[in-house]
């Protein structure tokens, strides 16, 4: 049972959290200050030291380095002890256990560490096999350069062991470059061990900036976190290193690992200003999501337009002279990089108004056909009666002849010059001659089903939502039943459902899949605490809405860990409560 470390914010796999010592750290963190090692039982028995709340003691223990045989570690494992302090047990990363311990320290990192591949693995393996809410301590590797990755892969603790070795050798560690002291003209850092004249710049020095550059750069990475924003900022750190650019690409891989950590909203915007974007988990979700659950239910044509800058897209100057070109005769679906494809139902779901792109007016073939391939996969889900493309002739038009060419399609394309201009718009509006309208309240209807649709899976909107009112204006929509009892309201900052209890109970009896949490018997107010939750559903995501259900209550809220860590964690919030009910 943890009870010396508790996570407070969440950005993926990383995360800030608390090292409940007396005082107590935030971390990420260096704790090489704070560590009090019992010993390795390699070279002799060890008492059991009394321990002390100050201090993070690691109980004794046999570290394997890495390629030790199973059989080796399986006969000389170590059972860590129960005890009453903050401690950490020692594990490889190749037969990992739960000890009950509050941080577990890999034996193997050395060999893992400078190999993309190998450190995912590493890392993986153990926070899956170790309790969600305990810490994970990488001694002797940590510096500038590579803990911002590290702590995105999911390692909480670190020591300052391998930047102070590298200092007392004269290595100058920065974030992009480890330089030779004697090569350093002048010192590009304005720490207290870099205050003096470069002359008297001592390798003793050294290690202390280079300790100081990695406490920096935690901090950063804590911001980051609390932002939702680590990974914009990795996205350009990991280029000074090879190994480190090839584990980001490896971590992407590992789908089921970060799917489960990330947030389906929040309020970070996405910087999309590298190729890697694209292996992201919101985007690559998003546009799994559409192409899997989303169902158009229009009768109209389709309408393809490219993207803007302005979010959500409809409040663009270029969107409103397209709406007035197709005065709701066509569906409206945007392209763009790095999203995929929008249909106007989802322009405000995250991240779709939620990222920033690199203006070019080029796009790379990476874009293309990660554009193309989620476009195709669109169209072979929904049927329409036409297509037209009222795309420009810059990368949009080359995507979508490749998904013409594809499908056997036949699409008519509007744009001459530009989208805007007035020949353009006219052939848009032309090409669209002769269809009817769709309403107001078939345009608001199909949101909250595709929403739903959207949030909860294939076939929800219709299962919930067949037979509603809308109130409000968009897109603030207010869900109503026939008998005007609200059900949900569209929260337009992140393009989500809020439900009411009614709802809630709506949600409960339909066929749409639910979000359940089990609690122990109270009645929640504010939040539900994780020690409070007797089981969840393994498909909870952070940000999801949930069903929260116990003996004495049945409530509605908002997660705040993902299933599993609910069901595993000792402390922290599970979920928000918006709306409870006793019983």
């Amino acid at each position: 049972m943890t009870e010396y470390f508790e996570i407070h914010e969440r950005d993926g796999a990383a995360r800030v959290g608390e090292l409940r010592l007396s005082p107590p750290r935030t971390t990420p963190a260096l704790v090489d200050d704070v560590l009090e090692d019992a010993g390795s039982l390699w070279s002799a028995d060890r008492d059991l030291s009394d321990g002390d709340e100050s201090k993070l003691t690691v109980l004794p223990h046999r570290a394997f380095p890495g390629g030790t045989p199973e059989e080796v570690q399986e006969s000389f494992a170590v059972d860590a002890p129960d005890v009453d302090y903050p401690s950490v047990a020692v594990v490889s990363s190749e037969a990992v256990e739960p000890q009950g311990t509050d941080a577990y320290a890999l034996s193997d990192v050395q060999s893992v560490t400078g190999h993309g591949a190998a450190l995912v693995e590493a890392v993986v393996d153990v926070r899956e096999a170790i309790p969600a809410d305990t810490a994970l301590l990488f001694s002797g590797v940590a510096t500038p350069r590579n803990v911002a990755l590290l702590a995105y892969a999911g390692v909480d603790l670190f020591d300052a062991t391998a930047a102070v070795v590298k200092g007392t050798e004269g290595r100058y560690l920065t974030t992009d470059e480890a330089y030779f002291l004697e090569d350093l003209e002048e010192l590009p850092c304005s720490c207290p061990a870099c205050q003096g004249p470069r002359e008297e710049f001592t390798r003793e020095d050294c290690a202390d900036h280079n300790r100081n550059a990695l406490e920096s750069e935690l901090a950063i990475v804590r911001r980051r976190i609390r932002d939702g924003r680590l990974r914009d900022y990795l996205e350009g750190q990991a280029r000074h290193d090879q190994w480190l650019t090839a584990a980001v690409r490896e971590l992407d891989d590992q789908w089921g690992y970060l799917e489960e950590r990330t947030p389906i909203l929040r309020d970070a915007r996405i910087d999309a200003a590298t190729g890697d974007t694209l292996r992201r988990v919101e985007i690559q979700r998003f546009a799994d999501r559409v192409t899997t659950r989303y169902r158009n239910r229009f009768d109209n044509p389709l309408v393809l337009v490219p993207c803007s800058a302005a979010k959500p897209y409809s409040e663009s100057q270029s969107h409103r002279q397209f709406h007035d070109a197709i005065q709701w005769r066509g569906h409206l679906v945007s392209m763009t990089s790095p999203i995929g494809v929008v249909p106007q139902e989802l322009e405000t779901t995250y991240p779709a108004q939620h990222y920033d792109t690199v203006v070019t007016g080029r796009w790379t073939e990476d874009e293309k056909e990660f554009v193309a391939e989620v476009l195709q996969r669109y169209l072979e889900r929904n049927e329409y009666p036409k297509i037209v493309a009222h795309v420009p002739d810059e990368g949009y038009r080359d995507i979508v002849e490749r998904v013409e060419e594809r499908l056997g399609l036949e699409i008519t394309y509007t744009v001459a010059d530009h989208p805007t201009d007035d020949e353009s718009l006219s052939n848009l509006a032309e090409a669209l001659s002769g269809e009817l309208k769709y309403s107001k309240r078939e345009r608001e209807h199909n949101t909250v089903r595709a929403l739903a649709d959207y949030l909860l899976g294939d076939g929800a909107g219709d299962d919930l939502f067949e037979d509603i009112q809308t109130t409000s204006r968009y897109p603030k929509i207010q869900v109503r039943d026939r008998e005007d009892t609200q059900l949900a309201t569209m929260v337009p900052q992140y393009g989500t459902l809020s439900f009411t209890l009614a709802g809630a109970r709506r949600w409960l009896e339909s066929a749409a899949p639910t979000k359940r949490v089990e609690i122990d018997g109270f009645v929640p107010h504010g939040s539900v605490l994780a020690p409070g939750v007797v089981d969840a559903d393994e498909d909870i995501r952070v940000g999801d809405e949930v069903i929260v259900e116990g003996p004495r209550a049945f409530a509605v809220g908002r997660a705040e860990m993902f299933g599993r860590e609910m069901a595993e964690s000792t402390r922290g919030i599970a979920c928000e409560i918006r709306h409870v009910e006793e019983t």
